[in-house]
């Protein structure tokens, strides 16, 4: 049998057809594995009405929905070729990305209308799009099929399986944000065994109930949602995260498992009403995507609730480190060791393999690694080498071999030949009473090259520049000390919650200290 992700779903409505397999919070509607499954098979054999087949890509333009699941594994079973799309960027960029995959079909749900009517009469020349299909609009364009009407006329037999193993299952464009996205393409083999490495790892239980609550554009919950179809979980589908709506759900729901940011588990925590949100049946939620505040894993271990830090890329369909349920409080900082079948290496800039708590590029292997960026071979090249991904991010591994991660290498800042990284020093100031949140970057420095800026969300106003730079004292080293603090309403960040470092930069460009 091809290792056919759309497969996943097949097997498992042959198994278990009577499991809930997901939920809709927004809508309450429940679909059981059989019901997704047969729903699934329908999109699939609209796709072949359309003249998809093999290799040929389709854009999904959604949020979060049972649609956009049996829509992305209904690709899967016939060999085309997913392009979720990021539903924050503006027409100008999804053009770009549209154009450069050369999606023949686009899928949208209702809130982007406008945007789809934009893209459209932009015509050929700015994307490749031939079919434009639109999921809950009451006035459709005559341009646009309906999903509903469109899927209601097929059939909901298996359709042939056209693809698998090393065909591309589907292309995911970077957030971008040290330029353009590129494109990481994964074939239904990497996917396949990002799954086994996630759930051969995680705390992952037959009859779990898991929140999707990051965008599903996203392989921080493509992958996971994945790997519920997988292990028979019930994926518990939220639209838009909400914050106080979550605490709702996980009680209502009975939810177990989950994975949001750490800007989500902190609007969570400052929305959280003791005694009103009960939490009873969550055993653990995992973070990651930016380093987990240490005073954020503490908080929750004070509600009773495990914060598992997770780390992982795009690159790699999601999984490289994870720390264990165990370690979860006793290594607070540590996102753990290597997922099952994952590899990670620690390394110097030449290579050489580093010494316990020296500080490296991060390195991985796995059959999960991507098999390239799309049309950029040079990109490809120096990204993967010699069998393994160079992430760009630092870390150091202690000496029972646990991972902290540090940085990403670009971020890095060198004040008079020393080696300053941000996260460091952003920990300590996220600990500060009457700070919300914080980045820190580099500014050019007459006296050291370069000198760290703290940029401050508050959480009290009265806080001031000095009472910054105090804070820090003492608390790490004078070499590290933030030379200057300024005060923003919000710190700009991506979709999956990565501070935009370089948006910060341009934001104070004639910042320089003496």
């Amino acid at each position: 049998m091809k290792s056919n992700i759309g497969l996943f779903l097949t097997r498992r409505a042959q198994l278990n057809p009577g499991t809930e397999a997901a939920v809709d919070v927004a809508s309450g509607r429940r679909f059981t594995y059989a019901q997704l499954n047969a729903r699934c098979n329908r999109v699939a054999h609209g796709l072949l009405s359309l003249g998809v087949g093999k290799g040929d890509r389709v854009a999904l333009l959604m949020l979060n929905s049972p649609e956009f699941l049996e829509t992305f594994l209904a690709i899967a079973k016939i060999g085309a070729v997913c392009v979720p799309l990021n539903w924050r960027l503006i027409p100008d960029e999804l053009a770009l990305i549209l154009r450069d995959s050369g999606a023949r079909v686009l899928i949208s749900s209702a809130e982007f209308d406008s945007t789809l009517a934009e893209l459209h009469s932009r015509g050929p020349a700015s994307t490749f799009v031939e079919h434009w299909v639109q999921l809950g609009v009451a006035a459709r364009p005559e341009w646009a099929l309906d999903y509903d009407a469109w899927t209601a006329e097929v059939s909901d037999a298996e359709p042939q399986i056209l693809a698998g193993d090393e065909d591309v299952l589907y292309i995911m464009y970077t957030s971008g944000t040290t330029g353009l996205p590129k494109g990481v393409t994964h074939s239904h083999k990497a996917a396949m065994w990002a799954v086994l490495t996630f759930n051969s790892t995680a705390d992952m239980r037959h009859g779990d109930r898991y929140l999707v609550a990051l965008p599903l554009f996203h392989v921080g919950a493509l992958t996971p949602v994945t790997a519920c179809i997988h292990r028979c979980i019930t994926a518990v589908i939220v639209r838009q995260f909400d914050p106080s709506g979550v605490w709702e759900v996980i009680q209502r729901e009975q939810l177990t498992t989950g994975l949001c940011v750490p800007t989500m588990l902190d609007r969570m925590l400052q929305a959280y009403v003791p005694g009103k949100h009960v939490h009873s049946s969550l055993r653990w939620m995992m973070s990651g995507a930016a380093p987990v505040p240490e005073t954020l894993i503490r908080a929750y271990a004070e509600l009773g609730i495990e914060v598992h830090q997770v780390y992982g890329l795009t690159e790699c369909c999601g999984p490289a480190c994870l720390v264990s349920p165990e370690n979860a409080l006793a290594r607070v900082g540590s996102t753990g060791k290597a997922f099952f079948f994952t590899e990670v290496r620690v390394v110097r800039h030449d290579g050489t393999e580093c010494a316990p708590r020296e500080a490296g590029e991060v390195l991985i292997r796995g059959e999960h690694v991507m098999a390239g960026y799309w049309n950029q071979p040079q990109a490809t090249a120096e990204t993967l080498r010699d069998g393994w991904l160079y992430t760009g991010d630092v870390a150091m591994r202690d000496e029972e071999g646990f991972i902290y991660i540090q940085d990403r290498l670009k971020d890095l800042i060198i004040s008079g030949g020393e080696n300053i990284y941000p996260a460091e020093l952003e920990n300590v100031l996220r600990m500060h009473p009457k700070v919300r949140d914080t980045a820190v970057i580099g500014r050019p420095s007459k006296r050291w090259g370069e000198s760290p800026l703290a940029v401050i969300v508050k959480r009290d106003d009265s806080l001031t520049e000095s009472e910054v730079l105090s804070w820090c004292q003492g608390r790490i080293s004078q070499y590290k000390l933030p030379k200057g603090a300024v005060f923003i309403p919000e710190i700009p960040r991506n979709s999956s919650g990565k501070i935009l470092k370089r948006a910060l930069r341009e934001q104070f460009p004639g910042f320089i200290f003496d």
